[in-house]
C-alpha cells in the first residue's frame, strides 16, 4: 500500500512573492522619505506582492515548451534512443541469418559434354568413339534443428555414342536418391540449435536493451526539463535580490546625505550589490547550460530567434510512495536493463551447451534410399554372325518414373565416427564458453545489486519529498523574516550594514534549497518509472 504526504495547502511561489513583498516593505521603513523611496526601487509599483515571482519569471525571455512536447520530441532525435534502435536491428538481422539455416533449398545442375576418344580394340566400336552426354540433376535439401540433414535428388543423363556395339541411341540415364545423416553425438540437438537459440536470446536482450533506452531517454529529458525550471526560478529571485541590493543602496546613500550613516554602510552595500549582480551573470549562465542541455537530449535548438527553452509546466507537488522492497521487487520484475542482462546469460548458456555436445566425438546415422532406370531408341547390333537387340525402349520420362517408382532398388546404411586424438580444441571452446556464461551471471548480479540500490536510494528521496519541500519552504520563509527584522534593527541602529547584506545573501541561498526541493521529488519519479519500467505509479498503486 502507498502513503501520501501531507497536502501542501499554499502555493510555493505565491509564498515566496508574498515574502519577498514583505522584506521589500520592510527595507523602505530605512528610507527618511517614503516617497524618495518609492522612486528609488520600482518593485514596490506592484500593488500585489504574489505578482512579483510571477513578474521576474514574465520577464525572462525564451521559447516555450512544454514536457510532453519535450518528451515526444527527445525520441524523434536522441541519438541514444537512435543507436539502441540500430543494435536491435543488428540483433534481428543475426537472429534471421540463424534461423534461415535451417530453411530448405532448392539445387540444380545441368551440364553437356562431348568426348572422341580414339580406341585400338575391335571391341571399341569405332576408330574414334564419340561420345556425346547431357546431364541434369536437382532436388532439395533441409537441416532439422535436430541437427537432421535431409536430401532427395534426381539425375537424370541422355547418352548419343558412335560406338557399333551401342545397344541403346540415344540412352536415358535416372537416378532418384533420398539421403539421411543424423548426427548423434556432436552436431545433435543443442549443437545444432545453439547458434540460433543464442541469436534469439541476444534479439530478446537487445529489444529490453532499446526499450530501456527510452525509458533512460524519458527520464534524462524529464530531469533536465526540471533543472531547466529549477534554475529559471533562481535566476528570476536572483534578479529580484539584485532589485533589493539596488534599492538598498539607494537608501543607504540618501541615508548618508542625511548623515544618518557613515561611508563604511554606503561601502557594504555596494559590495552587497556587485555580488549580486555577479551572482545573477552566475545564474543566467546557468540557467543558458541547462537550456543548452536539454536542447542536445532533444536534438533541437529553440526557435524563433530565442538563445532558451522555457518550461510551461510546473512540477508535482505529491508522490505516491511504496515501502522500499515492494519498489525493489516491482524493479526486478519490469526493469528492461536486467532483462536485457537476463537474455544475455541465456544466450551465452546456449552457446555453452551447443559446445559441450561439440567436443565429444562425431558418431553419425547415414542411409539411402533410391532407384535407377535405363531406356532409350533400341540398335541391332551384329556380332559375328549373330545379331542382338535391347528390349529396353522409351524416352526420358519413362526413365525418370524407373527411378522415383524404385523398378530397380538401392539403398545403404551405416554409421561414421570420428575420435579426435586430442581433445583440446573442442575442449577449450567448451571452457572459454563455460567462463563466457559465469562472466554473464556476474553481470547479472551486479546489475541487479545496483538496481536495489538505485531504487531503494529513490524511494527516500520520495519518501522525504514532502517534508524536505516544506522545509525549504519554512527556511526560505524564515531567510525573509530574519532579513526583514535585521532591516528594523538597523533602522535603529542595532546592527551593522555588513550583518544585513549576510542576511540577505542568506535568504537568497534558503531561495535556492527551496528551488532545488521543488524539482528533486519529480526528478526521482521520473528515474523510478524508468527503473520499474513505467509500473510506478499506476501499475504499482493497483
Amino acid at each position: 500500500m502507498f502513503v501520501r504526504g501531507p497536502h501542501l495547502r499554499l502555493r510555493c511561489q505565491a509564498r515566496l512573492a508574498r515574502a519577498i513583498g514583505v522584506f521589500l516593505s520592510g527595507i523602505m521603513l530605512l528610507a527618511p522619505d517614503v516617497d524618495a523611496w518609492a522612486d528609488a526601487t520600482p518593485l514596490l509599483g506592484a500593488a500585489n506582492p504574489d505578482s512579483l515571482l510571477a513578474q521576474a519569471l514574465g520577464q525572462i525571455q525564451g521559447t516555450p515548451l512544454s514536457l510532453q512536447q519535450a518528451l515526444e520530441q527527445a525520441l524523434r532525435g536522441s541519438t541514444a534512443a537512435r543507436e539502441a534502435q540500430a543494435d536491435l536491428a543488428s540483433a534481428l538481422g543475426t537472429l534471421r541469418t540463424e534461423r534461415g539455416t535451417f530453411d530448405p533449398e532448392l539445387f540444380g545442375q545441368a551440364q553437356t559434354s562431348s568426348t572422341d576418344q580414339p580406341t585400338a580394340s575391335p571391341f571399341g566400336g569405332a576408330d574414334v568413339l564419340t561420345t556425346k552426354g547431357r546431364m541434369a540433376s536437382g532436388g532439395t535439401r533441409i537441416r532439422l534443428r535436430t541437427g537432421t540433414q535431409l536430401s532427395a535428388s534426381l539425375e537424370a543423363v541422355r547418352t548419343v555414342t558412335n560406338s557399333s556395339f551401342a545397344l541403346l541411341v540415344p540412352e536415358y540415364d535416372s537416378a532418384a536418391r533420398l539421403d539421411i545423416r543424423q548426427p548423434l553425438l556432436a552436431g545433435f540437438g543443442p549443437s545444432a540449435r545453439g547458434p540460433l537459440t543464442a541469436a534469439e536470446r541476444s534479439y530478446e536482450s537487445s529489444r529490453a536493451l532499446y526499450q530501456d533506452a527510452v525509458l533512460i531517454v524519458a527520464a534524462d529529458v524529464e530531469g533536465a526539463y526540471w533543472d531547466l525550471y529549477a534554475a529559471e526560478r533562481d535566476y528570476a529571485v536572483q534578479q529580484l535580490v539584485r532589485d533589493q541590493a539596488q534599492a538598498f543602496l539607494q537608501a543607504v546613500q540618501l541615508r548618508a546625505q542625511a548623515g544618518l550613516v557613515g561611508p563604511g554602510d554606503v561601502a557594504s552595500a555596494r559590495v552587497f550589490l556587485a555580488e549580486q549582480e555577479q551572482a545573477m551573470l552566475d545564474r543566467e549562465e546557468q540557467m543558458d547550460a541547462a537550456s543548452d542541455r536539454l536542447a542536445t537530449l532533444l536534438g533541437q535548438r529553440p526557435g524563433s530567434g530565442h538563445l532558451r527553452f522555457r518550461p510551461t509546466n510546473d512540477p508535482p507537488r505529491e508522490f505516491p510512495v511504496a515501502p522500499p522492497d515492494s519498489l525493489v521487487a516491482w524493479a526486478q520484475r519490469r526493469n528492461q536493463d536486467l532483462k536485457s542482462k537476463d537474455r544475455e546469460v541465456a544466450a551465452a548458456r546456449a552457446r555453452e551447451r551447443a559446445a559441450a555436445w561439440d567436443a565429444r566425438p562425431d558418431l553419425d546415422l547415414f542411409g539411402s534410399l533410391g532407384g535407377t532406370g535405363l531406356v532409350g531408341d533400341p540398335q541391332t547390333v551384329t556380332f559375328g554372325n549373330q545379331s542382338f537387340t535391347s528390349t529396353r525402349s522409351g524416352g526420358l520420362g519413362d526413365a525418370l518414373r524407373q527411378a522415383v517408382g524404385r523398378d530397380f532398388p538401392n539403398w545403404t546404411a551405416g554409421l561414421s565416427l570420428t575420435v579426435p586424438l586430442s581433445r583440446r580444441a573442442r575442449g577449450g571452446e567448451r571452457d572459454r564458453l563455460r567462463a563466457e556464461v559465469a562472466r554473464a551471471e556476474q553481470h547479472y548480479t551486479a546489475a541487479a545489486r545496483s538496481l536495489e540500490d538505485r531504487v531503494r536510494d529513490v524511494q527516500r528521496q520520495l519518501l522525504h519529498g514532502t517534508q524536505r519541500l516544506t522545509a525549504a519552504h519554512d527556511g526560505a520563509d524564515a531567510a525573509l523574516e530574519r532579513a526583514r527584522i535585521g532591516v528594523i534593527e538597523y533602522r535603529n541602529g542595532r546592527t551593522t550594514a555588513f550583518e544585513l547584506v549576510r542576511l540577505g545573501a542568506d535568504a537568497a541561498a534558503a531561495q535556492q534549497r527551496y528551488s532545488q526541493a521543488l524539482v528533486r521529488s519529480a526528478k526521482a519519479a521520473a528515474r523510478l518509472r524508468q527503473l520499474t519500467d513505467n509500473a510506478y505509479p499506476g501499475e504499482a498503486a493497483q
